[in-house]
C-alpha cells in the first residue's frame, strides 16, 4: 500500500483489507513495512509486539516467519515494522534485499505491505516488489498530486533498474539525451529506432508494470469516480495501464472503531465502509485470476 502522502489511511485499508481476506478463507500476513513509524498493530488493536522486523534486520532471529504473531483473525498474521532504534528505518542495501527476499518466500496466499510515506527509496523498492502495487488517495487535489508523483518515481525507478539488468544505460541515455519526452511510449518507441533489442526488451519489462488504486474517504459519486479519471489519466499521458479496485465509503464508523482500537470488519462488519472493503478484496482477487500470478484458493 502505497501513495506518497501520510494521513490517507493506508494502515487502515491494509488492516481490514487483510481480514477481509483471511475471513474468506486466504492465509494473510500483514507487514508493516513502515520502517521506524510503525503502527499497523495499533489498527488491529494490538500491543506493541514483543519480536518486530527489527530483530529480522539485525539478525536477532534468521527466519521472518520468527516474527509472524497472530493478529486475532484465523489465517491472518502480522509483521510488526521495526521501532526499536532510528537505523532500522533506513536500512542498508544488502539488509533490504535480504528482508524483500524473505517476504517472497513467504508461505502465504497474500502478504500486504503497508508502506510509509513519501517516495524514498526504500519505499519505491518496496512497492515495485509486490505483485499489485496498490496505491492509495483521498478525493483531495493534494492527494491526488501526491498519488501521481508517487507512481511516476515508482515507475522510473522501474525503468532504472530493468537498464540496469540489462545492461542498457548506456543505450538509453544516448537515446534520451537533452530531448523532452512526454511519455514512456515515446522514449520506447526511440529506442525502438536505434536499439531494437533494447526498445523491445524494455517494452516487455513495463508492460508489466500495472498498479492498482484504491479511493479512501469516498463522501460522494463524483469522488468514487475520480479513481477512473486518475487511471485515464495515467493511460492518456504515460501509455500505461492501471486497475481500479474500488473506493471505501466515507463511513463515521471507520473512525470511531480508530478511537477504539479495533477493526472495523470486526467492530462494525455491516458498515458501508464494511462493504466497501468486501468489494475491493473481490475485485483484487479477480484481478489476480485475470493475471494468473497465483493459484487463488477456493
Amino acid at each position: 500500500m502505497g501513495g506518497g502522502k501520510g494521513g490517507i489511511g493506508k494502515s487502515l485499508i491494509a488492516a481490514n483489507l487483510g481480514i477481509q481476506l483471511a475471513r474468506q478463507g486466504r492465509k494473510v500476513v500483514l507487514v508493516d513495512a513502515d520502517l521506524g513509524g510503525a503502527n499497523l498493530h495499533t489498527c488491529l488493536g494490538l500491543d506493541i509486539p514483543r519480536l518486530s522486523l527489527s530483530d529480522f534486520i539485525e539478525r536477532r532471529v534468521q527466519r521472518i516467519e520468527d516474527v509472524v504473531i497472530p493478529a486475532g483473525v484465523p489465517g491472518l498474521g502480522l509483521i510488526s515494522g521495526a521501532m526499536d532504534h532510528l537505523d532500522a528505518a533506513n536500512p542498508k542495501y544488502a539488509q533490504k534485499m535480504r528482508l524483500m527476499r524473505h517476504i517472497l518466500t513467504l508461505d502465504v496466499d497474500y502478504a500486504i505491505l503497508d508502506l510509509g510515506a513519501g517516495t524514498h527509496l526504500n519505499v519505491l523498492d518496496f512497492f515495485l516488489v509486490s505483485d499489485h502495487g496498490v496505491l492509495v488517495l483521498v478525493p483531495e487535489p493534494t492527494a491526488v498530486e501526491n498519488v501521481y508523483r508517487f507512481v511516476k518515481a515508482a515507475f522510473w525507478r522501474r525503468v532504472r533498474n530493468v537498464v540496469a539488468v540489462y545492461g542498457f544505460e548506456e543505450v538509453l541515455r544516448s537515446v534520451m539525451g537533452d530531448r523532452g519526452f512526454h511519455s514512456p511510449v515515446e522514449v520506447i518507441q526511440a529506442l525502438r529506432v536505434q536499439h531494437p533489442e533494447a526498445g523491445a526488451t524494455l517494452e516487455q519489462e513495463l508492460l508489466s508494470f500495472r498498479p492498482a488504486l484504491v479511493v479512501n474517504q469516498a463522501r460522494t459519486p463524483q469522488d468514487s469516480e475520480l479513481g477512473h479519471a486518475v487511471v485515464a489519466a495515467w493511460k492518456k499521458y504515460f501509455g500505461l495501464g492501471m486497475d481500479y479496485l474500488g473506493c471505501i465509503d466515507y463511513d463515521e464508523a471507520m473512525w470511531r472503531t480508530v478511537r477504539a482500537r479495533k477493526p472495523l470488519l470486526l467492530e462494525r462488519p455491516t458498515s458501508p465502509a464494511a462493504r466497501s472493503f468486501e468489494a475491493v478484496a473481490a475485485r483484487l482477487v479477480a484481478l489476480d485470476e485475470q493475471r494468473g500470478d497465483r493459484e487463488v484458493p477456493r
